[in-house]
This record gives C-alpha cells, structure tokens and sequence, in this order.
C-alpha cells in the first residue's frame, strides 16, 4: 500500500518540525514537502501534488482561511487546519470547516508538548480515504421548497458526520422561517455544537439552537444534539420533548444519529422525514431503517456530493433510505 503523501505548511520553521516528527512517526505517512508561506504552498502543491495538507491560519501574505478557499475552489485537496485560532468553538475553526477542511487541530500550548499533535497520523489517513468533493458544493444551487404547507412533514430529523459543517449550513439556508421542527445530530466535539449552532442560526431563516433538555419541540426551530450528549425526541401529552442524556455511546459516537432515529420511530406518527447526509461508519441506517418500517419517508445523500459516502451508503444498502438525494435536491425532497 502506498503511503499518504502530506505537505506541512506553516510559517515557523519549529512547528514544521514538531508536525512533520508527528506525522513520520507513522510508516504510512511521508511527508513530501514544506512551506512557509502560502505562495509556497501553492507551488508546492502544484509540483508535489499531496495527498493531504496539513495549513496554519496566521501566515504572511494570506491568512490560511483565504488560502483553504482557494484551494477548495481550485484544487480541491484534503486539508487538516492546524493553528493556535482552531480550538474547539472559535469562529476560525466554524469557518475553516464550513470552507471545507476535513478537521481542526490547536497547535500544541506551552506545557502540552507534542500531545495535541497525537491525533494527527490518524486524521491524515482518514482525510486522505475521504473524497474531496464537498469543494464547489457552495458553487450548487439548493433549491428551497416549493410544495404546499399541508404536504410538508410535521417532523424532520437529520444525521451528519464528517463534511455536514458546510453540507448543514448551505442546507438550513434554504428553509423556511415555519420549518416544521428539525432535530439534527451532527458528530462535533461538545465545546462546538454551542458556536456551530450559533452560526446555523445566523444562516437560516428558522431558528436555530443548541437543544436542551425537557424543551418543547415547536415549528420554526431546529435543534442542534450537543456534542457528547445523545439526543431524542419523547412525548408529553400531545407535545413532543427534547431529551438529552449521557448514556454509553452508540457506533462510537455521542450523540448518536441512531438514537435520535430510534426515538422518533418508537415515539412519533403522521408525516416524519428522516435523511442521511455525508459521513464515515454507519451512525444512523438502523435508525432510519426503523423509520422508514413506520412508514415515514427516509433519504440519503447522493456517493457525488458527499464528501465520504459512508453513512448514506449503509443506509441505502441495507434498504434505510427509500430514496438517494444530491445534495442540491435534498431541501426540495426534505418538504416534499
């Protein structure tokens, strides 16, 4: 097997170092090349053409943010964001995602060493299985929906891992101000989901808000599962309920896409939309395979514009999903 070629850049020759000793620490990783500055960058992935990057925010001449854009439009590449402005919940890291890099890791801090750096071999190699597709998705119209009120589901529940940053965001934009009530599980680390939630809200006409527990489900809000916490639908009377709850983690994650489908099965009738965007492992098709035993209507993101076609191609094969949506359908088959 052949190994994953990664270019480093950023501005200090130290931290080149420290990223390049992670990285080569694993045998199946080579680091082809280096550079300073973006201009360099450029060149270097033009000549070297990596597998993966690994970019720094804070360089001279074009910060990172401007250069990740660039090369999502351009030359579309998996990109590893690793700066001292990428911790978990600053606007630079929403950003950096929702632009298209694969992920976000904070520079090592003065007593930490090299242990932030840890989980870089891992995510590089994730990166480089993953298909750089998402580049130009902000370049496809969504189109809003158009049906009437009354066809609309009274329920939407949505599942996404990795690439649903970007996917969500352009995805939301598109619905109403009285959207029936959303329920979304997006997998993010719990110091994201209140910043990522706050940046939904601002794109969407419906409001949007990190859940809480025991609140009521109502039309014109979408709620965002916090991150390490699951997420499900419960009945109160003839009102449905957010309930939140720190139980083991279901196919590795918490919160789980599939304990927020099972809920909605188990608890709600009528119309019921369940959909399955972008994503690794298979989080979520047993889920939505049990709502779609209810009756409800279920959807999977298209292999094309998902940027790893993990979690909607399980739920297609083992029959979860009725129907598989591009991206740039998904808001019109959401509300039909």
């Amino acid at each position: 097997m052949s190994s994953t070629r990664v270019l480093v850049v950023d501005d200090s020759a130290t931290m080149r170092a420290l990223i390049r000793h992670s990285l080569q620490a694993d045998p199946g990783i080579e680091v082809v090349g280096e550079a300073a500055d973006p201009m360099q960058a450029r060149q270097a992935i033009k000549a070297l053409d990596p597998d993966v990057v690994t970019l720094d925010i804070e360089m001279p001449g074009m910060n990172g943010l401007e250069f990740l854009d660039k090369i999502m439009r351009l030359r579309p590449t998996p990109v590893i964001m690793v700066s001292t402005l990428t911790q978990p919940g600053q606007a630079a890291t929403i950003e950096a995602l929702r632009l298209g890099a694969f992920d976000c890791v904070p520079k090592p801090g003065t007593g930490s060493g090299r242990d932030t750096l840890a989980v870089l071999p891992a995510l590089v190699h994730e990166a480089h299985r993953a298909k750089a597709q998402i580049a130009g998705s902000r370049d496809r119209q969504i189109s809003a929906p158009q049906t009437a009120r009354a066809a609309w589901p009274e329920l939407v529940g949505i599942g996404s891992s990795t690439g649903g940053v970007e996917v969500l965001i352009a995805l939301l934009a598109q619905f109403p101000a009285d959207t029936p009530p959303v329920m979304i599980v997006q997998h993010l680390p719990a110091s994201f989901t209140a910043s990522f939630a706050a940046r939904l809200d601002r794109a969407s006409p419906a409001t949007v808000v990190e859940a809480r527990s025991g609140e009521p489900i109502l039309p014109g809000h979408v709620y965002l599962a916090p991150g390490g916490r699951h997420m499900s639908v419960r009945r109160s009377g003839t009102r449905l309920i957010v309930s939140l709850g720190d139980e083991d983690p279901v196919q590795g994650h918490r919160p789980s896409v599939d304990v927020l489908f099972h809920s909605i099965a188990r608890t709600c009738e009528g119309r019921v939309t369940g959909a399955i965007l972008t994503g690794m492992g298979r989080d979520g098709a047993d889920g939505l395979l049990a709502m779609r035993g209810k009756g409800f209507r279920t959807l999977a993101q298209d292999e094309a514009t998902s940027l790893v076609y993990g979690m909607p191609r399980v739920a297609w094969e083992i029959g979860a999903a009725e129907k598989r949506v591009p991206i740039g359908a998904m808001a019109k088959a959401i509300f039909n």
